[in-house]
């Protein structure tokens, strides 16, 4: 398990952002992809998949580059707008996109390559989030957890036209067959959502090894019992998945929301 701490200084930032990857119980290596930039208010998960090791690179492209280049746009503009901040990170997922599709096309190993994605960066008091794929983003809010993306999944997407409940096990054989993910398709069309967020809010991004394994109940639990201990919920979450079987990687990002700064 690979565990992270930033946390940035005030009182300009309000952000605490931990970070947790692992590689589970059955895969062989661990095709998860995180960056954080808490200074810049950015956290980006990526779950590559695709070949030999090509997830890896598909979902390392998708992590550092996407975080770069949000993090030189808020180093020019610290004040951005929501809306300036949700053009800017939809551009960033498309040229991450384009970048992988390419690499997929020119080299025979990186065939088929891809990677679900989810982005959340912080402008005011306004959490801009984008994301393709069933990686996801969650809103841990007085005590209530709640997912706030919506998975692009074929399962979703049964479930949306009432073929299926959630929860029931006949999606299983659809499960994880996502309907969009970079490096597929040049056209891709990254879902950009806005969120006003709270002191005390803490934002909950992950890969489906965690969601997959755990209820959002059993996480909302979690995050409960360990309030305010951001590393150690993360590093639990990670564990909890793992003792349900660990039948993927596994990855968190914990962004907690302190204060408001005095920018």
């Amino acid at each position: 398990m690979t565990m992270e701490r930033i946390a940035a200084p005030p009182p300009v930032a309000r952000l605490e952002m931990v970070s947790c990857t692992d590689q589970g119980r059955i895969r062989e290596h661990n095709e998860d992809a995180i960056a954080c930039d808490p200074m810049s208010g950015i956290a980006v998960l990526a779950d590559g998949m695709g070949g030999y090791a090509a997830g890896e690179v598909a979902s390392g492209v998708a992590a550092a580059q996407i975080c770069a280049d949000l993090a030189r746009l808020k180093g020019e503009y610290p004040r951005i707008s929501a809306m300036d901040l949700s053009q800017a990170m939809s551009e960033a997922i498309r040229r991450a996109n384009s970048q992988i599709y390419r690499s997929a096309k020119q080299d025979a190993r990186y065939t088929g390559m891809g990677t679900t994605l989810v982005v959340a960066a912080f402008t005011g008091n306004v959490v801009v989030l984008g994301h393709a794929g069933d990686s996801r983003a969650y809103l841990l809010r007085q005590r209530r957890l709640s997912q706030i993306t919506k998975d692009h999944s074929l399962l979703q997407e049964q479930i949306d036209m009432g073929l299926v409940r959630a929860g029931d096990p006949s999606g299983k054989a659809v499960k994880n067959l996502v309907t969009r993910a970079l490096g597929v398709d040049l056209a891709l069309e990254p879902e950009i959502t806005m969120h006003p967020v709270l002191p005390g809010d803490q934002i909950l991004l992950c890969s489906d090894g965690l969601s997959d394994m755990l209820s959002d109940n059993t996480m909302q639990t979690i995050l409960n019992d360990y309030d305010g201990a951001a590393e150690a919920a993360a590093r639990r979450l990670v564990q909890e998945a793992n003792l349900a079987g660990g039948r993927d990687n596994i990855s968190v990002i914990m962004v907690q929301v302190n204060h408001h700064s005095h920018e």
